[in-house]
């Protein structure tokens, strides 16, 4: 089931985004949280942000995973997913670092960088809410097109489409990774809840083939349409070519 949620704007999708977190650690404030990177997320940390500061939320038994991280980059590297949780997040409320999981990018073996966040992941007991955001392609976590689902955290080859959006974080695109570590599709599936947020006209095209189109791999955010427990919050712009479906 999936359930579409309006805002009005970026900052009203962000608060209604924090706001069904917040809902899911007051209802189990030991949860396992997964979380997202990129543009889209930074106005709902910064909400989550302001409910901790004002003594509505508690993060002291909360547990995080990460989808992904770019392979080559330590936590340390200010390019870092890990560093851009830090930054947006993790220095702003009262999480423990040592249940606030990234993929380690600094692994050069990707057999042993995934076989050791996949425990990470095992040990948690499993996600109770994932974030997601949407890549233009329709990538989720960094699962690009392809002509599967991968099951489990892997090493991909992160498509030009990507890189290019990623560029705007790096002074040089040349410096721009091209791998990464991420969760599977599967992992993603096994979660109880899926809280995917987006925003923009130029999502627009990508929400309607992810939620109105086929279930294929070419678009990976297609498989949500199989999950029993999807919430979809997106501003006008982003639902633009969907309001006669919902």
């Amino acid at each position: 089931m999936i359930e579409f949620v309006i805002a009005d704007d970026y900052d009203d999708m962000s608060r209604k985004a924090a706001d069904i977190i917040s809902a899911q650690i007051a209802s189990k404030p030991d949860c396992v949280l997964g979380l997202a990177t990129g543009s889209t997320p930074v106005g709902i940390y910064a909400c989550l942000a302001e409910k901790y500061n004002n003594g509505e939320l508690d993060f002291t038994h909360i547990t995080s995973l990460n989808l992904d991280e770019f392979k080559g980059l330590s936590h340390d590297d200010k390019n870092s997913y890990y560093h851009y949780m830090y930054r947006n997040l993790f220095s702003k409320v009262n999480i423990d670092l040592n249940r606030a999981f990234v993929p380690d990018g600094s692994i050069e073996n990707a057999d042993e960088a995934c076989r050791r966040y996949e425990k990470n992941i095992a040990d948690t007991g499993g996600i109770d809410l994932q974030l997601l955001g949407l890549g233009h392609n329709g990538h989720i976590g960094f699962n690009e097109p392809s002509d599967v689902f991968p099951k489990r955290t892997h090493l991909v080859n992160l498509a030009e489409s990507t890189i290019s959006a990623n560029s705007r974080f790096f002074t040089y695109k040349k410096d721009v990774p091209k791998q990464a570590y991420t969760m599977g599709i599967g992992n993603i599936m096994e979660s109880k809840k899926i809280l995917m947020a987006v925003s923009g006209t130029d999502k627009a095209d990508i929400v309607r083939k992810a939620f109105f189109g086929d279930i294929t791999p070419n678009v990976p955010a297609s498989v949500l349409q199989l999950h029993p427990n999807v919430t979809v919050i997106g501003d006008k712009a982003a639902f633009s070519e969907i309001t006669d479906y919902i």
